[in-house]
């Protein structure tokens, strides 16, 4: 298939006439530290975001998508023996005991319970080692290339590690499920066979930050502090992981706090119609924007973002006719495909003479919108 170039014109000129200089980048107290924005992925910040560290009870997140994936929340996991007797953190199940996977996922999030995180393994994944088998599987369907897990819980083992980056690219797909949105931002959780409710570690959640959205804590002595956090300000959710940061709520505060003051989520574009002329041809041709394309992006770059059309020059059968793709500093950023046929949510009422403009190009190909 033989493609037609079209480069469109300066998006967002108006920020050429007024620059904004920005802030310095966030000093944090971790060894390791990233700064996401959770739609796009995009990393705003960085420190040794990819190198391997050890990561303590952040873990528990594999733990909690994989037991929520499973379909089993609402089925009855037995502790074991070996469950009971698991060192550290503790929501103190007892042999035997039969809990919802539902609770035991909730102890685990809020309270960190290694004995839940072994009680979900067992009953999950069959056994210990056959859940971690399941970890790691979905770790390399993530893209988790830098990340190893030796046990559903965190604690100190060889051959169990992960990178700040690859710990937000599982948080960012945890957060696209609702089950895993409501645990993780939950304050306090009443289980089925407590008297007592549950409170969250997370203290941005329940103290120190107004826009935390969720998250996870760990900690060993040998680790030291580890954290993952949410944060949603002016529909931007931003997620932050600090490895080894002795001031860790200071730290994912400054991140944010920059981040939102840095960044704003800027519509690249709309679903919409667009009209365009081939190359040494007179006849015009109806093409339609299939989604509307979003990203973060300071003041400052705003007037550096273009887009190149390419066009399927013979005019296929098939529907998707070309790509729309966004470039920053020459770097490809998001694509958005052309089609033949208007996707429900584009008019397609006939072009009136003053919704479009027409743009030559040292190409020769003009594009009408």
């Amino acid at each position: 298939m033989r493609f037609v170039l079209v480069t469109i014109c300066s998006i967002f000129l108006l920020t050429i006439l007024f620059p904004v200089k920005g802030h310095a980048a966030p000093q944090v107290s971790a060894n390791h530290a990233v700064l996401m924005e959770q739609s796009t992925g995009r990393v705003l910040f960085e420190k040794q975001a990819y190198s391997k560290a050890n990561i303590a009870s952040i873990t528990k997140i594999m733990t909690a998508i994989i037991a929520i994936e499973s379909g089993k929340m609402h089925e009855k996991a037995k502790v074991s023996r070996k469950a009971i007797y698991t060192e550290g953190s503790s929501i103190y199940l007892e042999e035997g005991e039969k809990m919802r996977l539902k609770d035991l996922v909730y102890g685990l999030m809020l309270r960190s319970g290694n004995d839940a995180a072994v009680a979900i393994s067992e009953h999950v994944g069959g056994s210990e080692a056959g859940f971690v088998y399941l970890m790691n599987e979905k770790a390399r369907w993530l893209g988790m290339n830098d990340t190893n897990f030796a046990n559903p819980h965190g604690l100190d083992e060889e051959g169990h590690y992960s990178t700040a980056y690859d710990m937000a690219t599982l948080m960012r797909y945890a957060m696209k499920n609702p089950t895993f949105q409501k645990v993780t931002g939950a304050t306090s959780y009443l289980a089925e066979t407590r008297i007592y409710s549950w409170q969250n570690k997370n203290k941005l959640l329940t103290q120190y930050y107004d826009h935390s959205t969720g998250g996870k804590t760990g900690y060993t002595k040998q680790t030291g502090r580890t954290l993952v956090s949410t944060a949603e300000k002016d529909d931007m959710n931003l997620i932050a992981v600090t490895l080894n940061a002795p001031d860790d709520w200071r730290d994912h505060i400054t991140m944010f706090e920059w981040g939102f003051e840095e960044y704003n989520i800027e519509t690249l574009t709309k679903p919409k119609r667009l009209a365009y002329r081939l190359p040494e041809s007179n006849e015009v041709y109806t093409a339609y924007i299939d989604k509307a394309i979003q990203y973060p992006l300071t003041k400052q770059e705003k007037s550096k973002v273009s887009n190149q059309l390419f066009i399927d020059e013979t005019i296929s059968n098939n529907n998707i006719i070309g790509k729309n793709i966004f470039y920053l500093n020459g770097k490809a950023i998001a694509t958005t495909n052309v089609l033949n046929e208007a996707p429900k949510s584009v008019n397609k009422k006939p072009f009136s003479s003053n919704i479009y403009q027409l743009f030559k190009y040292i190409s020769g190909v003009d594009v009408l919108w």
